[in-house]
């Protein structure tokens, strides 16, 4: 075994064996590099990465290709979700080499990390050809490689930058029209979501196109949301049997999922169909949202609350083999009620998808059209295929499992508990309110040191050959200290605010601000009003890096200006407001070319023009008029309240009648004592 085999992430465990003599990331492999004058071949990607085990299978498993590698470069592997912020550099670095990224991602630097050349997935003789090439290149014209490392590290630097703008702009309903107006030329119509092929979910697109359309009255837009949640939730990217969402479908109709399940998409849908359903209710969107809640909680929970960080594409090394089925398979499970069952979700004896005779679940019609066409009646049809459904997962369960990538990032815990406060608020389901909590008990006793900073990463520690998905546990691995990065903190906070507002426990919004107060000290530039993804007292990379542009993410920036302006209101507190205000300022001018890139950003900016209505709920029924308030859709409000409570707005308003104020621009209305009067108030 190599280097890796000490490692605690599953990526970088499943490279353990390879002949590559991989190091993993550190100052053991970057000083060799530096001693003895070898570039350095850095190759990063992700567990759950189909083309990275194909990449691996192809090369790194070869023992010639291994040996080409280990004899001209100091080869370094990376699991992109423990370290982001070095996939950040190099994967600027490819971009702007080649105009395209992904994963896996290969970047060839000089011994001091300056990248020289970059790519993706590379076919086993192109990468020894390539590898050839390079080193040859280094040693006859070294003075042209640095030439190009110097060019390429400043494009890197100013990759995704912005400036300071000091002039606050009058924002307007015409800009958010502008932005709408370049963006919806690249709606899909016809199967929704935007675009051709791959189709990504984008949640935080459809999220803020969705408050757009409620705000601005906008029917059109309406239409394309509704048309992506019902199309995404109907296709294969879904997952019917066991429930939860595929990363992206590898074709324009969200029919055939590359099948690999992430935390961060299925927490962000979540929060999305729960939304969903309070702005126009379906009784599709709480089936989903309670069907990938189920599946978070059956395969991605940890023993202690901690939500795991993905399941593999690949099963017994063949991509969607757990999920997809013959036929004859069907058949063999269901008997005589596999017609019904193959009619509903479209299975065929030749299959429905390239992989021979297998097939892809997904639907085209409604329950109700179904149920009219075979002379059903709309229930007898559901109850039945909600009992079929159970018996193929039951008879799924007994396949080899995809693999289980157990880290658990504080990031994209926050996202999860960010998604079971939305759907609490949504459905009023205690079921999920108990299992944020179980899961923000187990972040704040896990993942905050003695200081009051983050750590990334809690993983296990034991022989991968042991692990199953009853024994992982954190009893060794507790608490690995890691070091955290600007999107730990913005999501957590994003979610302890969420989770504040479902509970009124003043707790979780004391926590929010002592981590935003960390991330300002840490992060946070003046000089050029934006946050860095590393902390200033972080290992110093060849670039510091910000996060600027929304991606299947929001950007760590945008989802802290959304928080600071949030906690500006909630603790009247005039920096938070400023720098959200700043944050905006510094990127307003970008959003107009390419809203989907910065619809976190336009989330922000919906506020800014609609104003936030801060509702605040005080006295012994306040929980009870709480969820009577959420039934009605108000995107841009935030709430608190209680029976106590030290926050400002609430000072004085506490008595022994329960009622509701609605304050703006720290101006409070007269109390009502019932939602349609608190509701006049707002849309008045």
């Amino acid at each position: 075994m190599n280097r890796l085999a000490n490692s605690t992430s599953p990526y970088l465990l499943q490279h353990a064996n390879n002949p590559v003599d991989w190091y993993p990331w550190g100052a053991e492999a970057l000083q060799k590099a530096k001693d003895e004058n070898k570039l350095i071949l850095v190759s990063i990607g992700y567990s759950a990465c189909h083309w990275c085990h194909v990449m691996e299978h192809g090369s790194f498993e070869d023992e010639q290709v291994a040996a080409v590698m280990n004899e001209y470069f100091v080869c370094i592997k990376v699991d992109r979700e423990e370290r982001p912020d070095v996939d950040q550099i190099y994967m600027s670095a490819v971009q702007l080499m080649t105009g395209r990224g992904g994963w896996p991602l290969n970047c060839i630097c000089l011994p001091d990390q300056r990248p020289i050349y970059g790519g993706t997935y590379f076919r086993k003789n192109d990468w020894v050809s390539l590898l050839f090439n390079l080193a040859d290149f280094y040693k006859q014209k070294p003075k042209e490689a640095e030439e190009y490392a110097v060019k390429l590290t400043e494009g890197i630097r100013q990759y995704e930058s912005v400036k300071f703008i000091d002039s606050q702009p009058e924002y307007a309903k015409e800009d958010l029209e502008t932005i709408l107006k370049n963006w919806e030329r690249y709606f899909d119509r016809v199967e929704g979501g935007i675009g051709n092929a791959p189709k990504f979910p984008m949640p935080n697109n459809w999220l803020f196109l969705m408050r757009y359309a409620f705000l601005m009255q906008d029917d059109d837009i309406t239409q394309q949301v509704k048309l992506t949640l019902h199309k995404m939730a109907f296709g294969g990217i879904y997952d019917h049997i066991g429930g939860g969402f595929a990363r992206y479908s590898v074709d324009g109709y969200w029919h055939v999922p590359h099948f690999e399940k992430m935390l961060y998409d299925n927490a962000q849908l979540v929060a999305l169909y729960s939304e969903a359903a309070v702005w126009q209710y379906d009784p599709l969107y709480p089936q989903i949202v309670d069907e990938t809640i189920a599946f978070i909680k059956r395969e991605l929970t940890s023993p202690e609350g901690g939500f795991y960080s993905a399941l593999d594409a690949d099963s017994e090394g063949v991509e969607g083999k757990f999920y997809a089925f013959t036929k004859e398979e069907i058949e063999k499970i269901l008997g005589s009620d596999a017609d019904l069952f193959c009619i509903y979700y479209h299975v065929t004896d030749d299959g429905n998808w390239e992989e021979e005779e297998t097939n892809v679940f997904f639907r085209r019609e409604t329950d109700q059209q179904l149920a009219e066409k075979l002379g059903l009646a709309e229930s007898d049809l559901v109850s039945k295929i909600n009992t079929l459904r159970n018996k193929v997962l039951e008879a799924r369960s007994k396949r080899v499992r995809p693999g289980l990538d157990y880290k658990i990032l504080t990031s994209w815990n926050g996202l999860m508990l960010k998604g079971l406060c939305e759907a609490y608020r949504a459905f009023d389901k205690p079921e999920y309110l108990e299992l944020a909590l179980r899961n923000a008990e187990f972040i704040t006793g896990n993942m905050i040191n003695d200081e009051g900073r983050l750590r990334r990463i809690a993983s296990p520690k034991f022989s991968p050959k042991e692990r199953t998905l009853n024994t992982l546990s954190l009893e060794e691995g507790r608490g690995e200290a890691t070091v955290a990065f600007l999107d730990d903190y913005a999501n957590l906070i994003d979610a302890f605010i969420a989770l504040y507002e479902v509970t009124f426990n003043e707790q979780w919004l004391q926590k929010a601000k002592a981590l935003t107060d960390q991330a300002i000290q840490h992060y946070y530039d003046k000089q050029t009003g934006i946050f860095y993804f590393t902390a200033a007292d972080d290992e110093q990379l060849i670039a510091r890096k910000s996060e600027i542009m929304d991606s299947v993410i929001p950007a760590s920036n945008s989802v802290m200006a959304n928080n600071l302006k949030k906690l500006g209101l909630l603790f009247d507190k005039n920096e938070y407001s400023e720098i959200a205000a700043q944050l905006l300022r510094n990127v307003i001018g970008q959003i107009a070319k390419y809203g989907s890139s910065y619809s976190n950003w336009c989330n922000l900016l919906l506020n800014e023009i609609f104003g936030v209505s801060e509702v605040a709920i005080v006295g012994d029924q306040a929980e009870t008029l709480r969820i009577k308030m959420e039934k009605n859709y108000i995107p841009n409000k935030i709430m608190l309240g209680g029976n106590k409570g030290s926050l400002p707005l609430l000072q004085d308003k506490f008595s022994a009648t329960t009622r509701i104020f609605i304050c703006k621009d720290k101006t409070c209305g007269l109390p009502s004592e019932n939602t349609e009067e608190a509701l006049k108030q707002i849309w008045n």
